[in-house]
């Protein structure tokens, strides 16, 4: 079972660290650590770099921010692991942080180390040699979806969590956020999303469905499953973009990442998750038992997709951009405009389908 858990790899040309002044600030931190660890990194990375240090005697995750350009709030490493260790005590599938650095002369930015989970990440396709039923799929991807409705149930007020956002209003805040970010990472191949953005404005509900914390990225790949029992989830990562916001939005951010078997072939081509297998919910069924979970009722579901949607391609294209100016070399992200691209048309069709009922 060994050979399932996720794996580091190589380094990319560019993203090496500094290992010596990174040990010496953790030994400084109280951590005790023998020698220099061997480094590797995990794969993704279009947003926060993530790797992994293994020394002598611990394994230790690092998460740093991309290399080049980003946006003012984005990508806050000490936002990010403060918010995990507020949140652990209610929510225990947050890794322990174990070191914040706020001293940019060890590698020129923030950045904070946690516990490894060792555990399966399911991402691109679930490893064969799982060989999970159809019923077993089914079941993981409940287990998945309320872990999301766990973590949309906390009592935040009660948990003294106040501080993690601004709450009411975020609805508004999202579109006229995430419009601003669309026209700043512009660049003279992309798409134009202002009939988008019009839409958006135009069937935003009346108020936010709700208050609590969200997670804001949450998808299979940001979960990590127990290698003894591949339906449970253990672990939850990537909480960067976390806060206190609208249920609904969480969800419409998750499903836009929720490719189905009956999608076209483009969309599945850009799948990084498996809910393409026989067994998971299509994205109907996710919103139905969601909507049941937390008692909530919903007169347009189409807004919050659309959303997912058109926040999805803007970063995506914030990740172009940082390529497309020289900022970041990673060759991966060449053809990232080309994603933004389908992304917007993919809006505009689901917005076509809306208006004919």
């Amino acid at each position: 079972m060994m050979t399932l858990l996720d794996q580091a790899g190589k380094v990319r040309s560019g993203e090496e660290l500094p290992l010596e002044q990174i040990t010496a600030f953790l030994n400084n931190a109280g951590m005790n650590l023998n020698g220099i660890p061997e480094l590797s990194q995990f794969p993704g990375g279009a947003s926060n770099l993530t790797y992994l240090l293994k020394y002598a005697d611990a394994e230790l995750i690092l998460r740093r921010p991309p290399i080049g350009h980003k946006a003012k709030s984005a990508h806050d490493m000490v936002r990010e692991a403060k918010l995990m260790q507020a949140l652990k005590p209610v929510y225990n599938y947050v890794p322990k942080v174990l070191a914040i650095c706020e001293d940019s002369t060890i590698m020129g930015c923030d950045f904070y180390v946690m516990e490894r989970i060792h555990g399966i990440i399911p991402r691109q396709n679930m490893p064969e040699s799982l060989n999970l039923t159809v019923q077993d799929t089914h079941t993981l991807c409940l287990n998945v979806i309320d872990k999301m409705i766990a973590l949309h149930q906390i009592d935040y007020q009660a948990a003294g969590l106040q501080g993690l956002g601004r709450g009411a209003g975020y609805v508004q805040r999202q579109i006229s956020g995430w419009s601003e970010r669309a026209v700043q990472a512009k660049t003279d191949n992309s798409a134009d999303f202002s009939e988008i953005v019009a839409w958006l404005e135009q069937h935003k509900p009346a108020q936010d469905a709700a208050t609590c914390l969200i997670h804001n990225d949450f998808r299979f790949d940001n979960v990590v499953l127990n290698p003894q029992n591949p339906l449970e989830v253990i672990g939850v990562l990537d909480w960067e973009m976390a806060t206190l916001g609208d249920p609904l939005m969480d969800l419409g951010n998750t499903l836009a990442y929720w490719a189905q078997s009956d999608d076209d072939a483009i969309f599945l081509s850009m799948r990084r998750q498996p809910t393409h297998l026989p067994g998971m919910l299509t994205r109907q069924e996710v919103i139905a038992y969601y909507l049941e979970k937390m008692g909530l009722e919903v007169e347009n579901s189409d807004f919050y997709v659309i959303f997912g949607l058109f926040r999805l391609a803007i970063i995506i294209q914030q990740i172009y951009y940082r390529y497309h100016h020289g900022q970041n070399k990673n060759p991966q992200f060449a053809e990232f405009v080309n994603i933004t691209n389908y992304l917007q048309k993919r809006c505009l069709k689901l917005i076509a389908n809306y208006s004919r009922g």
